[in-house]
């Protein structure tokens, strides 16, 4: 084993590099008195692989047995599952994690997103947590060596009456607390920056008064998001576990959690983690813990690709819809949520006819294009719109749920639940979301930031 210094920079926190038979390897640390490797990808790596005819990639991730006992569990290998692990191994040295998923990797929710990323929200509580985590996905790309793809946009929220111009205004102040970006711009403004934006002329049924900006926001792959997460995270250590469906959670005898039950037997951990957004309460309640949360449907759609003719995120909180458009050329389009409680992935056709229907009032130019396709995803919401983050009353047992902004959380979430599981305390930015709080009366009552009205 050769140590030698990386022709390329190296991003990547690691002990140092070495070379293994030709390849540049990041050596993390010995787990179980076994060295951990991941391969760093670059240019160098690409070219050389090429070589071979890409005959010689390292695994992303292991594929290591079940073992009976870990000192934690996690519950579902999406983004926030993922996140808690890399970081509760990274952060605080705890790789005997194992993260046990129904079916695979990055295959739930995570996947059925419009991936934007924003930190325009109103209360104290959640701006600096928002703000923390488009942060760090701004520097993820760089930090798991792993390309999310992210392009930093500007948001711009198009503004039908005066009401939403006001409580957006309110959200700026807010916002300005905290070093995130918001500002009031005019009608003229809002056209220049969405040429494609004809409608909402002054004789429409909703006519455009204004807009804001927020030139934080950005875009990038949710797929590279949990892929980046699950690659780094097995580099630590921890174990991913796919068609490794939990049936129930387990307690001793003093209450305490002890494990789960799986499809592939039983499961011992101290702590364990539940992050399956909008089946939350189908996991706890098999340990008799109820939780304030409703499952509701939100959609998407994509279009066929075109021509480049939108850079930033358009937002229409008032109509009820929001689109980007991809590197590829696709209208990424999301909708309202369906207010029915629902754990259907599928699309109503009245959610679909409301969503459509209201872009093209804005934008009848679109009225040709074709969808390529359409799905729906899950969230399980608290009465104040906002997260829960925190240990249960059964012992050992930790969620995070609740995200109307799941995705966006991401990072930020996974940094800060792990601290909490770690430490046995909360971080400064996620004591709030306690769900002690809906027992004392102490909501934190976020209001809609996209198409949530």
């Amino acid at each position: 084993m050769e140590r030698v210094l990386i022709p390329f920079s190296c991003p990547i926190e690691f002990n140092r590099v070495i070379k293994i038979e030709g390849e540049y390897l990041l050596l993390y640390k010995k787990i179980h008195n076994k060295e951990t490797y991941m391969q760093h990808y670059s240019l160098f790596s690409l070219a050389r692989n090429a070589l071979t005819g890409h005959k010689n990639w390292q695994k992303a991730w292991r594929s290591p047995p079940l073992k009976e006992k870990y000192e934690v569990i996690v519950i579902g290998a999406g983004g926030h599952g993922l996140a808690t692990a890399y970081y509760l191994a990274k952060e605080f040295g705890i790789t005997d994690v194992a993260v046990l998923e129904r079916g695979w990797l990055g295959g739930g929710n995570v996947a059925r997103n419009t991936v934007t990323v924003r930190s325009n929200y109103l209360r104290d509580q959640s701006v600096p947590f928002y703000v923390k985590s488009v942060s760090l996905y701004e520097g993820l790309t760089k930090n798991l060596n792993f390309n999310m793809m992210h392009s930093k946009r500007t948001m711009v929220d198009v503004v039908h009456n005066y009401p939403k111009m006001r409580d957006l205004r309110r959200r700026q102040l807010t916002m300005d607390i905290y070093n995130s970006t918001y500002e009031q711009i005019s009608i003229d403004r809002v056209r220049e920056l969405i040429p494609a934006l004809t409608g909402g002329g002054p004789g429409s049924r909703l006519p455009i008064i204004g807009g804001m900006v927020h030139k934080d926001a950005g875009v990038n792959r949710h797929d590279a998001v949990a892929w980046g997460y699950a690659r780094a995270a097995d580099a630590l250590g921890v174990e991913m576990h796919q068609k490794t469906a939990v049936t129930s959670l387990l307690r001793a005898k003093n209450g305490d959690i002890s494990g789960v039950e799986t499809v592939k037997g039983t499961v011992k951990a101290k702590k364990v983690i539940v992050a399956v957004s909008g089946h939350t309460t189908t996991i706890t309640e098999t340990a008799g813990l109820r939780l304030p949360l409703r499952t509701m449907n939100l959609t998407a759609f994509v279009s066929e690709p075109i021509k480049p003719i939108v850079d930033v995120i358009v937002n229409c909180s008032d109509l009820g819809f929001y689109f980007s458009q991809s590197d590829k050329g696709e209208l990424v389009i999301g909708g309202a949520p369906d207010s029915a409680q629902s754990f259907r992935r599928d699309i109503k056709q009245h959610v679909f006819e409301d969503t459509v229907g209201a872009m093209l009032e804005l934008f009848p130019s679109f009225k040709k294009l074709k969808l390529l396709r359409q799905w729906g995803g899950h969230l399980d919401i608290t009465p104040d719109a906002s997260p829960i983050m925190d240990e249960t009353s059964v012992p050992g047992l930790y969620v995070t749920a609740g995200w109307w902004g799941g995705y966006k959380a991401i990072p930020a979430g996974g940094l800060t639940m792990a601290h909490q599981v770690a430490t046995n305390s909360p971080h400064p930015l996620m004591e709030t979301f306690s769900h002690n709080r809906f027992k004392n009366l102490d909501y934190i009552l976020e209001t809609g930031t996209t198409t949530a009205r």
